[in-house]
């Protein structure tokens, strides 16, 4: 596997190798040894796994303090744009994000760390989107940042007309109020 270190601390793009021949194809998606040699040691404890159709943006979510959760995400079937933005106060980068497009395709994964607002956009008719963590889901620590926020200026590449978001979602807070807080 190749371990790219992207422009954000912390957050790497992960290229697998890909052994293809006529009987379709082999990869590792995952060796906790290599994982630990590049990125270091994470305790992942739970795989999740969504499908969603062309439009579908779900984002930006994160949980707060000792509930946030590290993510290592990838797709198994169709692309989407995958998006991070960073919400460590004492970052240099806070305030900013990655885009990366993950397809069945690119059979790319993005590890994002803990103190990051995550989200994605099913670019294709239908996605199956997969994603380890390393803290369980906790309601009362969840939050949204409001995907289409200005000061965050993140270029979904869709028309917003087409986009299918859910009211929990398009109800989330403005990065100015969440960047006033201490949330990691």
């Amino acid at each position: 596997m190749n371990y790219i270190q992207t422009e954000i601390d912390g957050v790497w793009l992960i290229e697998p190798t890909v052994y293809g021949d006529q009987r379709g194809y082999f990869m590792e998606s995952f060796k906790q040894q290599e994982f630990e040699q590049h990125i270091g040691r994470v305790n992942f404890l739970q795989d999740n796994e969504s499908k969603s159709v062309f439009g579908v943006l779900r984002g930006l979510h994160y949980q707060q303090g000792e509930y946030s959760q590290a993510k290592l995400v990838r797709v198994i079937k169709g692309t989407v744009l995958d998006v991070a933005v960073d919400l460590r106060t004492a970052s240099p980068t806070f305030g900013k994000h990655i885009s990366v497009e993950l397809s069945e395709d690119n059979k790319r994964q993005l590890f994002i760390p803990r103190g990051f607002a995550h989200g994605f956009l099913v670019l294709s008719d239908e996605a199956i989107f997969t994603y380890k963590v390393d803290n369980y889901y906790t309601p009362q620590a969840e939050a949204t940042i409001m995907y289409s926020d200005p000061q965050l200026k993140i270029d979904w590449s869709v028309d917003p007309s087409v986009l299918i978001v859910s009211d929990k979602d398009k109800c989330g807070t403005l990065f100015a109020e969440v960047a006033t807080k201490s949330l990691f």
